[in-house]
């Protein structure tokens, strides 16, 4: 029998606190232990040692779901420098147990949770059910059925008592804070504070299935693109049924030929990215548990609690801001985030400083030529962009990026993690300058999707000033 989801903030909070004091004591021990050895022989220990802390770490986030199973998600996005190279393919073993199959729940418990919210049977409402899920989410599982006109269905069914889980996760965002910094000092205040304002939108399966019906009307009849319908009238604020689409999942596309992954790498760098500045909306959950490849080459898109809207005018102050950086006008950048409130202390900040600081985190996407995105260098721009421990930028980083404009970089971070872990190839800035500077589509993918959007009454890209930039040389 599944064991039981601790939901209390006390219980919760003392399964990290433990979690911690066990690092703490390991940590004690293997410094002990190193007296009289060798330098060699310390620093292998201490790595193992490290190793350890951060795989009981992973354990102990994926097991309790809700908050801390997110920031799992999102660490398993990006190949960060937690450890030491020869050891990351196994952690990003550990680390994709937390992506695709969180510790499960028996059938039974899931089965009452669907009866429960539709006042029904199972037998009543669908066809077949099997009772194996099919992928895990967050906050819970998946299933495969049946409805009795015969359409092929995916059922999302919530974790009973996660809702409770997450906000008592939510609650203990000051301890997440002392805790999950010793292992990634990443998960700095302003991501913890994203995460609160965000996550509890995913609770709600009847306002997911909504959006996600919108989103699919939106890229209806795409070449290269699909979003499963949903059924809003069939889902609860715990189930979400939606359309089956059998496809093949993240880890099967990273074995594909280096070509076939270039180009779902541009997939989803149009989709995750592209979809902000010409719908001024975009999926804020990005990460490989959530596409599939289809048979016929399309990429199919899932899971859509964590959505934004933007406000255009919003759109045109990053896109402006991203133009600035590619060509690099320094003062112009500096005088735009001034006014907009990013930069509250404008006499520390030098244009410079703050330029390079926007240069770190998406440079990659300015760079004119083909460029493979290496985990490597996915995971170094995070890193520098927010992690307290490098001295780079400490000025900016003390800044304040408005909520809204954190949670879209968030989803630019992620995306590039992504395409690191396919180790995708593509002039980037190329892609990007339809968007940013309404440029002819410089792809073959491209070409096909303006076409589409030809179609239908879609926004206009966000445009600029037709300046070229200069070419860059990529920093790894």
């Amino acid at each position: 029998m599944a064991k039981e989801l601790p939901t209390s903030r006390l219980a919760r909070g003392t399964k990290l606190g433990m979690a911690v004091a066990g690092n703490a004591l390991r940590a004690q021990k293997t410094r002990r232990s190193m007296r009289g050895r060798s330098e060699a022989v310390r620093e292998r220990m201490a790595e193992e040692s490290m190793i350890r802390a951060t795989e009981q770490m992973v354990m102990v986030l994926g097991t309790m779901k809700g908050v801390a199973m997110k920031l799992g998600q999102m660490l398993s996005v990006l190949d960060l420098d937690l450890v030491p190279p020869e050891h990351r393919e196994r952690f990003q073993r550990r680390l994709a147990v937390l992506r695709d199959s969180a510790p499960s729940v028996s059938f039974e418990v899931m089965r009452a949770v669907i009866e429960e919210d539709f006042g029904k049977t199972l037998e009543d409402v669908f066809k077949e059910f099997n009772p194996e899920p099919i992928a895990a989410a967050s906050i819970g599982q998946v299933y495969q059925g049946t409805l009795h006109d015969g359409r092929e269905v995916v059922v999302k069914v919530q974790y009973p008592g996660i809702d409770s889980a997450v906000r008592a996760d939510l609650k203990n965002l000051a301890m997440f804070r002392r805790i999950l910094q010793s292992a990634m000092p990443w998960v700095t205040p302003a991501v913890l504070d994203e995460l609160r304002l965000n996550l509890e939108s995913e609770l709600d399966y009847v306002a997911e299935a909504n959006t996600q019906k919108q989103i699919a009307a939106i890229y209806a009849g795409h070449p290269f693109i699909v979003v499963p319908d949903t059924m809003p009238e069939l889902s609860t604020t715990r189930v979400l049924v939606s359309e089956y689409f059998p496809g093949r999942g993240f880890e099967d596309i990273r074995t594909l030929p280096a070509a076939e992954r270039n180009r779902i790498g541009e997939i989803i760098y149009r989709f995750y990215v592209g979809s902000l500045f010409t719908f001024n909306e975009f999926c804020g959950d990005p990460h490989p548990g959530n596409l599939l490849l289809g048979a016929d080459g399309k990429v199919a898109f899932l899971d859509f609690g964590l959505y934004n809207r933007m406000d255009p005018e919003h759109v045109e102050f990053e896109a402006t801001c991203i133009r600035a950086a590619a060509e690099e006008r320094a003062e112009d950048l500096r005088d735009l985030m001034v006014k907009r409130g990013v930069i509250d202390s404008p006499d520390e900040i030098t244009p410079e400083e703050c330029l390079e600081y926007v240069l770190a985190a998406c440079e990659w996407a300015l760079v004119d030529e083909d460029l493979t995105i290496t985990p490597e260098l996915a995971s170094g721009a995070f890193i520098l962009a927010v992690d307290p421990r490098a001295s780079e930028f400490t000025g900016m980083k003390q800044q304040n990026l408005p909520p809204e404009h954190l949670f879209s970089r968030r989803a630019d971070f992620l995306t590039f993690g992504m395409l690191g872990q396919l180790e995708a190839t593509g002039n980037w800035h190329r892609i990007s300058r339809e968007w940013l500077y309404g440029d002819d589509p410089a792809t073959e993918l491209g070409r096909i999707h303006h076409d589409w959007l030809a179609t239908r009454p879609a926004p206009k890209p966000t445009t600029g000033p037709a300046k070229k930039t200069r070419k860059r040389a990529a920093k790894a």
